[in-house]
């Protein structure tokens, strides 16, 4: 969800844009929209819902762009939008910075383990590394292999580092509003024993992405050891793709091609990758039992088999795999408009996930491998009828029913099997602009619970801010986004905060006990952040996104705790933010989760889950504070 997310409404300006009238000038690229702003454009005349930039590159236009203009004038008819290319990206797999080099690298070696981009020499050529290898020769494999041929070198094979200089941080010393710490308990290291979550009643969930044994070094063995395990409901693993296959469209599995779309968008390939490698092939560094080992040709290993163990010991722990989120939704709206279209994708699925029937890769796979790890199918399409998603995605005005009908689709092969109840589940945005493109009362027929994406509000798509909330509660009257100056009607941006979205969703038809609260476990910030009248840094400008470890303006809940600056909580909204001067962060502290916690249990809400646990800290300290819910 990352979430890149990730799971993410990464396509949503912090603040949005325009209206129009007969002597307009007209709309450019680059230019900052004032709430109001009238433009002209492909011969209509449109007005600024809110404010934002333009950026070059995205291309939000007035014509393809109705969370941010509104038509007021001209236009004669419907106007066919371009795609848009938004700016913020979630990686898939992230990759291992390598130092520039001269000549030759160090030599390949059939022991060492390689990150995709990693360099290496191999008899007197350089080669670099697609994904993740183990003993893979560079000459082998050909076009498709792991190594491509980065032609021949000359040198001692010494690598020379590209120098970083480190930027320290002053922190400016406020007035910090009182913070109530949480104590955290210490991971022992004598194993507990396992209390299971009883089974029914509110659910506590997260997902687990799959690219986290990467970069981050997060398995699922860590879900236990961290004291997660034991608290949680269900499980999501992100993410599944869906490939142009046999004539439509298909859930697939065997493939292992890097994820172009992370990094370039326009990329001919974008939104075609897989992890066949970390699904079921690599051998975790960490297990859930360390007597269930195994080697090269089982059929079931990696995070898959993992999981399969996790749930032997927590018997009441449901496992789904989630379809798409931000990266991999691009074929969702073509597979889905027929009804022999869907029931193809959806027999695929339900092959490949829950059958566990698994194409053949590197010694594992094979029929039946993968049965009985998955217990349902979780479906993040991001997002149906909307241009909000990657640029490569399909969409059309029929996803609005296509989304209802493919949800019943799954129900119905789903019941077929005659084997349990299997569980079906969807993301959906908590955008206003989103959810009044789906039909809520329809679709939540056919699904167990629905999980409410609550965060990405705000963040540095819009590079030079106003600084905002990420995952608030609550509006606040005095945001000066929330009102639009030149009409005195309130704002998209009002709309984006979660008590307005499960509002929304209520009020659309779906029972309360089927919406889960999505929790962020990590915060999305700036910098070149002035303090502002209140010495706080909020609703100020900013000169671009603060670093992140993976993702410029992302960051994880377990760095974000310890880093500089002060903590500052909004008692309106209900969010926390850290400032030190320079940096502004907004995210979830466990004082927030216990505040939606309450609100969960108040408006009789079904649950609530985080993105994603490699974002928490060692000791589980976020999931632990989301499963008082259970209390």
């Amino acid at each position: 969800m990352s979430r890149l997310k990730r799971f993410t409404l990464a396509a949503l300006p912090a603040v949005l844009a325009a209206y129009v009238f007969a002597a307009a000038p007209a709309w450019q690229e680059g230019t900052v929209y004032a709430t109001g702003d009238v433009v002209s454009y492909a011969g209509a005349e449109y007005r600024a819902r809110t404010t934002h930039t333009a950026h070059i590159g995205a291309n939000w236009n007035p014509a393809s762009s109705p969370t941010l203009w509104v038509l007021v004038a001209g236009g004669g008819g419907e106007v066919t939008p371009p795609p848009i290319t938004p700016p913020a990206v979630t990686p898939v797999v992230p990759v291992t910075p390598t130092p520039v080099a001269t000549g030759c690298h160090q030599a390949w070696s059939s022991t060492e383990v390689y990150l995709g981009g990693a360099l290496v020499t191999y008899n007197g050529r350089n080669y670099k590394a697609g994904w993740y290898t183990k003993g893979d020769e560079p000459t082998k494999g050909g076009e498709w292999g792991v190594w491509k041929d980065q032609g021949a070198c000359a040198g001692d094979g010494e690598v020379t580092p590209v120098p970083v200089t480190p930027v320290p941080v002053t922190p400016v010393p406020v007035t910090p509003v009182p913070v109530t710490p949480v104590p955290v308990t210490p991971v022992p290291v004598t194993p507990v024993p396992v209390t299971p979550v009883p089974p029914g009643g509110t659910q506590v969930g997260a997902y687990f992405s799959q690219w986290g044994v990467y970069g981050r070094g997060y398995e699922v063995a860590d879900i236990d050891r961290s004291g997660a395990a034991a608290k949680l409901t269900f499980i999501n693993y992100a993410f599944g793709n869906i490939y142009q296959r046999n004539g439509g469209y298909e859930c697939a599995s065997g493939i292992n091609r890097r994820e172009t779309g992370a990094t370039n968008p326009n990329a001919p390939d974008a939104g075609l990758g897989g992890d066949a490698w970390a699904d079921y092939v690599r051998e975790p560094t960490r297990l859930v039992d360390p007597s269930k080992t195994t080697s090269w040709g089982a059929p079931l290993r990696g995070n898959f088999n993992e999981l399969k163990n996790l749930k032997a010991k927590y018997p009441n722990l449901k496992v789904l795999i989630s379809l798409g989120g931000w990266t991999w939704s691009k074929w969702f709206s073509a597979a889905s408009a027929t009804d022999a279209l869907r029931k193809q994708l959806v027999s695929s699925c339900i092959d490949v996930y829950i059958k566990g029937n698994l194409a053949a890769y590197d010694g594992s796979g094979g029929a039946e491998a993968a049965k009985g790890v998955f217990d349902g199918i979780d479906i993040d399409w991001e997002f149906p009828a909307s241009h909000g998603g990657q640029p490569y995605n399909t969409v059309s005005p029929a996803d609005t029913r296509n989304f209802t009908l493919l949800m019943q689709e799954f129900r119905t092969q789903l019941d077929a099997l005659n084997d349990g109840h299997k569980l079906l589940t969807a993301a959906m945005g908590a955008g206003k602009d989103k959810i009044d493109l789906t039909e809520p009362a329809e679709y939540s027929k056919y699904l167990d619970w629905i999980n409410i994406m609550s965060y990405d509000y705000n963040g540095t798509w819009a590079a030079q801010g106003p600084t905002d909330f990420q995952a608030h509660l609550y509006p606040d009257p005095t945001n000066p986004n929330a009102i639009d100056s030149k009409t005195g009607e309130p704002s998209l941006a009002t709309y984006y905060n979660t008590d307005s979205a499960v509002k929304s969703l209520i009020a659309k038809g779906i029972p309360a006990k089927k919406l889960h609260l999505g929790i962020p476990y990590y915060g999305r910030g700036w910098t070149g952040v002035q303090p502002g009248p209140n010495g706080d840094g909020l609703y100020q400008a900013a000169t671009g996104a603060a670093t992140g470890t993976y993702e410029a303006g992302n960051e994880d809940y377990k760095v974000l705790k310890n880093a500089p600056g002060t903590v500052y909580y909004h008692p309106t909204t209900k969010q926390s933010w850290k400032y030190d001067g320079n940096n502004w962060w907004s995210y979830d502290t466990p004082q927030d989760i216990a505040v939606k916690v309450e609100y969960i249990k108040e408006k009789g809400l079904g649950g609530a889950f985080g993105w994603s646990l490699d974002g928490d800290t060692p000791e589980a300290e976020l999931t632990k504070e989301m499963a008082k819910v259970r209390n």
